[in-house]
């Protein structure tokens, strides 16, 4: 049986937004600590080159493979930087690291495997506008690359009726760019057509877009897998700024208390 190598570790770091600035301090130092990085090919490119660093980028899709990846490397001894953009926690390579520990070697087990948090682009995202989170929310993926679309439209009219804010992750992509149409048209069902839907592209990041729509112009209105989109609630709120986007938030308080 393999045993670990008490000195190898993985550590799942979290890049945060895409500004440098907004990378913890810990997050830093598990990169410089690091022998080895494994990613997706835009993450590995966002960590700066070094002496003694090498590097593991890899194509998207392929999180369990790497995850493993990462988990030999550590057997052998090594230290070992599995990097996400946003948190590693939210739809990410946290979950793919621990469910290949879960189904692998017991060896894995023994390993120190530690998870550095990020600030995920739904968080980043609202910043921009105010507080359009402020009170209940949720996130949802709306990729049905591992569940059914019929789970992601339950869970989506579910939230809808119950009142929650909405980020969606992973809105649309060339291989599947009918679903945030479909979501949209959902949400008008239920949420009045003034509902504010903030389309965040990129955010923290050069080429930054920030478009604060109602849901009813949100339905025809652009997006790609670097669009975060956050719909509010009947109770979200905009406070008009001239020549500027409006502040959002949502109420922290509910009718009836």
């Amino acid at each position: 049986m393999t045993r670990a190598n008490s000195e190898g570790s993985v550590t799942v770091v979290g890049l945060g937004p895409g500004d440098p600035r907004l990378l913890t301090e810990s997050a830093r130092a598990a990169l410089d600590a690091a022998q080895d990085l494994i990613g997706y090919h835009p993450y590995v490119a966002r960590v700066a080159e070094r002496e003694g660093l090498i590097r593991h980028s890899t194509d998207n899709r392929v999180e369990l493979d790497r995850a493993r990846h990462a988990l030999e490397l550590a057997v052998s001894g090594r230290h070992v930087a599995v990097v996400s953009g946003g948190d590693p926690g939210v739809f990410a390579m946290a979950a793919a690291l621990f469910e290949a520990v879960e189904h692998g070697p017991r060896a894995w087990r023994a390993l120190d495997i530690r998870v550095e948090p990020g600030i995920t682009a739904m968080l980043a995202a609202a910043a921009r506008l105010g507080a359009p989170l402020g009170g209940d929310f949720c996130a949802l993926s709306l990729s049905d690359n591992l569940k059914p679309w019929e789970v992601v439209t339950a869970r989506l009219e579910a939230v809808f009726r119950a009142g929650f804010a909405v980020a969606l992750y992973n809105p649309i992509s060339s291989a599947r760019p009918w679903q945030l149409g479909r979501a949209l048209a959902l949400a008008a069902e239920i949420l009045p057509a003034t509902t504010p839907v903030i389309f965040a592209r990129a955010v923290t990041r050069p080429d930054e877009s920030v478009r604060v729509l109602t849901l009813a112009e949100a339905r025809t209105a652009p997006a790609d897998m670097a669009t975060m989109i956050l719909i509010g609630t009947a109770t979200t709120r905009l406070i008009e700024r001239e020549g500027q986007v409006p502040f959002v938030y949502t109420p922290r308080s509910v009718a009836g208390r």
